[in-house]
């Protein structure tokens, strides 16, 4: 038989244990690295969740007070720093961490300071499309702000010098990644805008997140967005996605696509110039023949405008004009002669000769005047008688009256 000296309640035990955690400096303020899960929002506003590694597990919780300490929202799988006390929940008999303060760890911190510059970015227009340039279709020269050992510029000169071995490329050979990458690819871009190269590739190949963070930090996004020169960004590979993407004018899923859009195919460029020669020599003929014809109406038209010419067409027109002259004349000769005969016809019945020619005879005395009464003429007074075919002189020797 065991003899029992001192028993205790669970609520004494349970109140013992969290009255050690209690006085225990170290664990009213700790912070513990793990993965979350078991992630559940309660609608009062607290947040329950379990964090675990590869040795254990704990459970957590943060209480609406103190939801002030996370910037972003919690969710299964994220790598995550939480800051608080660890104490004893008396009914269970369970500890816990109590979280005042949550972070992501890592990769988890570096893509919540990527959302939050992403923000202020977009806040401040620089992501507007309206600010993008165009990117030139012909150009020749290509400036580089790359590593020079790298593959993103073995693979930016292969293509680029495959596509048209005529474009010059200009390499700033920047550090791409570490503390001393962000002035150095600045610099990089400045360097290349004051000589002037048509357009320019910014980025490096591939990495996590860390070994791309450069082209994350705000230095690098406004250098791409103040320069003058329109900037391709090529960075990583297709589903890497850093801050300059946004700001640049062009954004190219990995460096050998963006040797592919900034340089023109020579072949593309010699078939237009071959479409461009071709158009131009049949615009070449039809202009020729539109002006040949031109020229030919010219002609016709100077030569009926020449002297020589006006003078002919006065020519013509004044013997027209005399034709028509000489028919209206023989139109009125005709008319007037049928009118004269006319007339004749009837001065014949009217004529003195017309009526001797018919028996009948004219007397006229010594003075020519006709005798038409026997009171002209005088006994003895000489007289003429016309008649037909010649002239009678007589004399008078007896009047007799008309009874």
């Amino acid at each position: 038989m065991i003899k029992i000296r001192n028993v205790y309640t669970v609520g004494q035990l349970n109140s013992y244990v969290k009255n050690m955690f209690t006085q225990d400096y170290l664990l009213q303020r700790l912070f513990v690295k793990g993965e979350v899960s078991n992630c559940k929002y309660h609608p009062s506003g607290h947040i329950y969740f379990t964090l675990k590694d590869s040795k254990g597990t704990i459970g957590c919780v943060m209480f609406a007070g103190s939801r002030a300490g996370l910037s972003f929202r919690l969710s299964e799988g994220q790598q995550v720093i939480v800051g608080g006390s660890v104490d004893v929940y008396e009914r269970d008999g369970k500890y816990q961490l109590y979280a005042r303060q949550i972070e992501l760890a890592g990769s988890g911190r570096l893509y919540e300071k990527f959302e939050q510059l992403k923000r202020e970015l977009e806040e401040s227009g620089m992501f507007a499309p309206e600010y993008r340039q165009p990117i030139p279709r012909f150009i020749r020269t290509l400036g580089v702000v790359t590593a020079d050992t790298g593959a993103a510029v073995r693979d930016i000169m292969q293509i680029a010098g495959r596509r048209n071995p005529y474009v010059q490329i200009i390499l700033y050979p920047a550090i791409v990644q570490g503390d001393a990458a962000v002035p150095s690819i600045v610099n990089g871009i400045r360097a290349l805008e004051d000589l002037g190269v048509d357009v320019m590739i910014v980025g490096r190949g591939g990495g996590s997140i860390e070994d791309l963070w450069a082209f994350n930090e705000r230095a690098v996004a406004e250098a791409v967005f103040n320069c003058s020169v329109p900037v391709i960004s090529a960075v990583g590979h297709e589903t890497d996605t850093t801050i300059i993407d946004f700001v640049a004018d062009l954004r190219a899923p990995t460096p050998s696509a963006a040797a592919e859009l900034a340089v023109a195919d020579i072949k593309d460029i010699l078939g237009m110039i071959s479409g461009y020669e071709q158009g131009l020599k049949r615009l070449m003929r039809q202009k020729t023949e539109e002006n040949r014809m031109r020229l030919r109406n010219v002609e016709l038209q100077m030569k009926a405008l020449s002297p020589a010419g006006r003078l002919r067409e006065k020519k013509m027109t004044a013997l027209s004009m005399e034709e028509r002259l000489q028919e209206r004349m023989k139109s009125v000769l005709t008319r007037r002669r049928h009118a004269m005969q006319l007339y004749i016809e009837r001065m014949r019945g009217l004529s003195p000769l017309e009526k001797l020619s018919s028996g009948y005879s004219y007397m006229e005395d010594e003075d020519g005047r006709n005798i038409r009464s026997i009171e002209q003429v005088n006994v003895g007074d000489c007289i003429a008688v016309r008649l037909k075919d010649g002239r009678i002189r007589a004399q008078v020797t007896e009047k007799c009256v008309k009874i």
